[in-house]
């Protein structure tokens, strides 16, 4: 072969090596875009982060080399960004992203540990509000906001009243519902005399924001109320639904 057509050959060879020159259907993020993520070799998924390999290698050659390098995902999700720049084609920018990624993998995988409660039985909810409300010498209305799973998605302090009432209005309560997306709400205040036997207005106001509820296609799940235990009263809290007034 002629050493012009050798060049020839070899430069044909070095430019099939970049992701570009690369059929469509080969290339990382448009398989990305097209399959999914999951359909990904651990290399490819380095590629798209480094975006760019190096002369002679593409950028999912360079992600095969960070692989092969560290031997797991494990070791590599650990590797700093000294270590990183010791693979060929990996700069200080390219190891700080590697880096970036895998931080906020665990970050992610930190949130995933907590597991927001499931509040689906009154003493998961006393469980969960009776510290709060025992601290407080007023009565205290909140709304724990629940997702389709019953699991909560935040507590609402709804409105504070005087030592034998509260003063509650639908569009407050359900306000905070609906601007958190939520499926479902639980209600609870507190008692300060300690008896957690539910009033009158107690019961109507219940009644009044199942009915709301109901149009807003929001359910409400309970209304508990929190008191203190006593040598007669083995339970410090209340369930208006155990109660039977959810039925009436």
């Amino acid at each position: 072969m002629a050493f012009s057509a050798q060049l020839a050959y070899l430069f044909s060879m070095s430019q099939s090596f970049r992701l570009k020159d690369q059929p469509v259907s080969e290339r990382p993020r448009e398989r990305l875009v097209a399959l999914g993520a999951d359909a990904l070799s651990h290399a490819e998924l380095i590629a798209i982060l480094l975006r760019t390999g190096l002369k002679g290698a593409n950028a999912v050659e360079v992600g095969k080399q960070v692989i092969q390098k560290f031997g797991t995902l494990r070791a590599l999700a650990l590797a700093s960004v000294v270590d990183l720049q010791k693979v060929r084609g990996i700069g200080r920018d390219k190891a700080v992203t590697l880096v970036a990624a895998f931080a906020l993998a665990r970050k992610m995988a930190g949130e995933l540990q907590y597991e927001s409660p499931v509040l689906d039985h009154p003493e998961a909810v006393a469980q969960l509000v009776r510290e709060q409300n025992w601290a407080n010498n007023v009565e205290s209305l909140q709304v724990l906001l629940l997702n389709t799973r019953h699991k909560l998605i935040r507590i609402e302090e709804v409105s504070d009243g005087t030592l034998d009432s509260v003063l509650v209005h639908p569009r407050e309560v359900f306000k905070c519902a609906i601007a958190a997306n939520a499926a479902a709400i639980v209600l609870v205040h507190n008692h300060p005399s300690g008896d957690p036997s539910p009033s009158e207005a107690d019961i109507k106001v219940t009644r009044d924001l199942i009915r709301a509820g109901q149009l807003l296609k929001i359910e409400v799940i309970d209304h508990i109320i929190i008191g203190r235990a006593t040598a007669a009263r083995a339970k410090d809290y209340s369930s208006l639904k155990e109660l039977g007034y959810f039925y009436q």
